[in-house]
């Protein structure tokens, strides 16, 4: 079980959003333009979608994992990665690309998933106590109705949490968070639960920072003793830093 980052540096914690990849061009969950205003998310984000129409729900992650592939990592990412000179840095992200290890982060916890990975559609349940066994790595390509795998031969499915599903890696974030002597918050409007609610186990005398452009969040934050920086994820992170 993961319980230390180190001894010898501080414990840098990050909880990632979609706002930290939307200046590499990748739509944000919610809000202008969002990845979900034009598609209803209970035809594709969802085990019922994928039950009523799979080759739909493939297609539509399909599309993504290629536009993903021309997306590059910003100074945001890029900053996160470097800051492990300094800290025990370790990301959560609630994000399904492959930005943060493209900008070189080396201890990623994803949350919901990853867009270029796929699982058998019976694989990666309470059943077999979520084992990544028969998950599998397929880059930027698509897949397509009657692609199988793992020990009954079934349809691959996105490595994705869809509404309505288990959130794996929880606990591990929760863990992470509660040994934190910092913890940054960047790029998410913290509604998106039970994701949201990991900042309360950050331990007594954790220096707790927020990095998002929304004026009210930072003002509800602010009276909860959090440093707030009001400002897109790239010019934040780079205020953050020098403020280290």
């Amino acid at each position: 079980m993961y319980v230390s980052l180190g001894m010898a540096k501080k414990n840098l914690v990050v909880l990632s959003g979609s706002g930290i990849s939307a200046e590499s061009g990748i739509a944000t969950f919610r809000g202008g333009n969002g990845l979900w205003d034009n598609v209803p998310v209970e035809e594709i984000c969802t085990p019922e979608g994928w039950k009523r129409d799979p080759g739909k729900v493939l297609k539509f992650y399909n599309n993504l994992r290629a536009q993903m592939r021309e997306k590059q990592p910003n100074a945001a990412h890029t900053i996160l990665a470097e800051l492990e000179s300094d800290y025990n840095v370790c990301v959560i992200t609630q994000n399904v690309d492959n930005l943060h290890e493209r900008a070189g982060s080396s201890r990623i916890v994803h949350l919901h998933g990853e867009l270029t990975k796929v699982r058998p559609e019976d694989c990666y349940t309470d059943w077999d106590g979520f084992s990544t066994k028969y998950v599998q790595d397929i880059g930027y390509r698509a897949v397509e109705l009657g692609e199988t795998g793992g020990p009954h031969n079934k349809q691959l499915r996105p490595h994705i949490v869809w509404f309505g599903e288990a959130v794996p890696n929880l606990e591990k974030a929760a863990q992470l968070v509660s040994i934190a002597d910092i913890l940054v918050i960047v790029g998410t409007s913290l509604q998106v639960y039970p994701a949201a609610s990991l900042y309360h186990y950050a331990p007594s005398g954790c220096q707790i920072w927020l990095i998002d452009p929304d004026e009210r969040l930072g003002r509800q934050l602010e009276g909860a003793g959090i440093h707030v920086i009001t400002d897109v994820a790239t010019r934040g992170m780079k205020k953050f830093r020098d403020s280290l």
